[in-house]
């Protein structure tokens, strides 16, 4: 199964695509799956500062053979920490992020990352107003099963403003009152 959009566009248009939905020019950003570090290298173009996340060795290997992950190594707004994301933001200060790229891997695979207590820590890391992207791809569809609504769902739960955006095959969310 592919876990991104692949028809029509690229990676690096794809991650500049979440970083416009989040409207990104500067501020601390956190990505906290970062993979081949797509999505950073276009927040960092956009002015932010980011701290990128990868849980897997593996995947941070294979970025460092990929001339288009250059930037995850080499920008200078760009800070890649080896580490699990949930562990991670359970330390991080409360409103430390302007903006959250959140594309974790399939739910089967990671169901902690799509958790209602893990959305209430990246809840409690982004500052007021902050916006969420998170990534959700359409992997139940065959199934009946729709993630992004219930992703939707669970975000509002904790005090997001949520909306589904299929074109680019998420759910963005801002940080409301409770």
């Amino acid at each position: 199964m592919l876990m991104h959009r692949v028809q029509g566009v690229r990676p690096e248009r794809e991650a500049r695509d979440k970083v416009r939905a989040l409207h990104i020019r500067g501020g601390r950003v956190l990505d906290t799956c970062a993979g081949l570090g797509y999505s950073a290298i276009a927040a960092a173009g956009a002015g932010a500062h980011v701290l990128a996340v990868e849980v897997d060795p593996g995947v941070v290997a294979v970025a460092r053979t990929n001339p288009a992950s250059a930037g995850l190594f080499e920008h200078p707004g760009v800070a890649l920490v080896l580490a699990d994301s949930a562990e991670l933001v359970a330390a991080l200060p409360d409103g430390a992020f302007a903006a959250i790229l959140h594309d974790p891997p399939t739910l089967a695979r990671a169901g902690d990352l799509y958790a209602t207590a893990f959305y209430a820590e990246l809840y409690r890391v982004l500052e007021w107003r902050g916006r969420l992207f998170h990534y959700t791809g359409e992997p139940g569809a065959a199934r009946g099963r729709d993630v992004a609504a219930g992703v939707s769902r669970r975000l509002e739960a904790v005090g997001f403003r949520a909306r589904i955006e299929p074109r680019l095959a998420g759910v963005v969310a801002e940080k409301r009152g409770r």
